[in-house]
């Protein structure tokens, strides 16, 4: 119970409520030990597999065929304590860094696509696994998830992404035959900014320019035309033009990865909605609230219940932790 409480919610108000609703006096501390006692086992768990998922064949995980599988994963910081930050760089230039990356993945499975032709995903499908990790360890992890979901299975296979480089390169490594796509809203921000720097403070001006071909190219997957307007807009400013620059290598880098009329003539999904929901959901809703300052060892440790919970995961883990126990 201290376990379940203590990933769902801040540690003294786990305490309440072990109070109220079952009569147990217990501290929170007491809760927080608990809580990350079991989550830093479950994340020791996940790890040792994760190993496993690159030094074995992995076994073919039985059962029907999925029509389509996606893989989302996306990056999000969390306050920590002082000495999780020493030497790192804050997003300011010449200021100390304030939080860790969480890297967050999540897999889930399309079976079908309504009237319009927009896809649907089947209910309760999502599973989630993420860590403040480096890039290689999470896509181990990532891995290990996609695979245990029965990514072998689907019929089709699918990446989403920000264009952030190291999801590209996780996906290189880890899913090179699935079709990539770079979130069509991540990428109008990115329009957005180009907009911003053009029309600084002129809010009307930004949205005409925005209406004007920009937009239209992106959603049209039109992107060697987006890039030949983009390059095009003078300057004088050393500093638009190096944003300009800056923002046409980022579509040019992701071109392929922007074709969306073809991607929705497959009946796929354009967005990571469902990894945007998942990182207020699994991360910001419980490691994000006001006043909290985590270790990183504390927030894997939670994170690791969380998803072990929210993935439907966690009586079978306590079955197999009181097995072993009893042994």
């Amino acid at each position: 119970m201290q376990a379940l409480l203590g990933q769902a919610a801040p540690f003294e108000q786990g305490r309440e409520q072990l109070k109220v609703l079952a009569g147990l006096e217990v501290t929170a501390k007491s809760v927080e030990r608990t809580a990350e006692i079991l989550g830093a086992d479950i994340a020791h768990r996940e790890q040792k597999e994760s190993q496993q998922a690159l030094q074995l064949p992995l076994p073919a995980v039985g059962g029907e065929p999925i029509p389509i599988r996606y893989v989302q994963m996306d990056g999000t910081g969390i306050p920590v304590v002082k000495k999780e930050t020493v030497g790192r760089q804050g997003k300011i230039e010449g200021q100390p860094a304030h939080t860790r990356e969480v890297k967050l993945g999540c897999v889930f499975t399309q079976t079908t696509w309504d009237k319009k032709g927009y896809p649907i995903r089947a209910p309760d499908s999502t599973t989630y696994t993420g860590a403040v990790e480096t890039a290689e360890e999470f896509g181990r992890r990532l891995f290990r998830e996609a695979w245990t979901r029965g990514w072998s299975r689907a019929r089709l296979r699918v990446v989403m992404g920000d264009g952030a480089e190291w999801i590209w390169n996780l996906a290189a490594l880890h899913f090179p035959e699935a079709i990539w796509i770079v979130d069509l809203y991540h990428a109008r921000q990115h329009l957005w900014e180009v907009a911003r720097t053009l029309y600084p403070n002129q809010t009307v001006k930004q949205k005409a320019w925005m209406r004007a071909p920009q937009k239209r190219l992106l959603d049209k997957g039109k992107i060697e035309k987006l890039l030949g307007a983009l390059r095009s807009i003078p300057s004088r400013n050393p500093e638009v033009r190096e944003k300009l620059r800056i923002e046409a290598d980022y579509f040019e880098r992701n071109a392929e990865r922007m074709r969306y009329p073809k991607f929705r003539h497959q009946h796929l999904f354009v967005g990571s909605g469902v990894m945007e929901a998942g990182c207020k959901t699994v991360i910001a809703s419980r490691l994000k609230r006001s006043g909290m300052f985590w270790t990183v060892r504390g927030a894997n440790a939670i994170l690791a219940l969380r998803c072990c919970h929210l993935n439907g995961r966690f009586e079978d883990y306590w079955e197999d932790r009181r097995a072993a126990r009893a042994a």
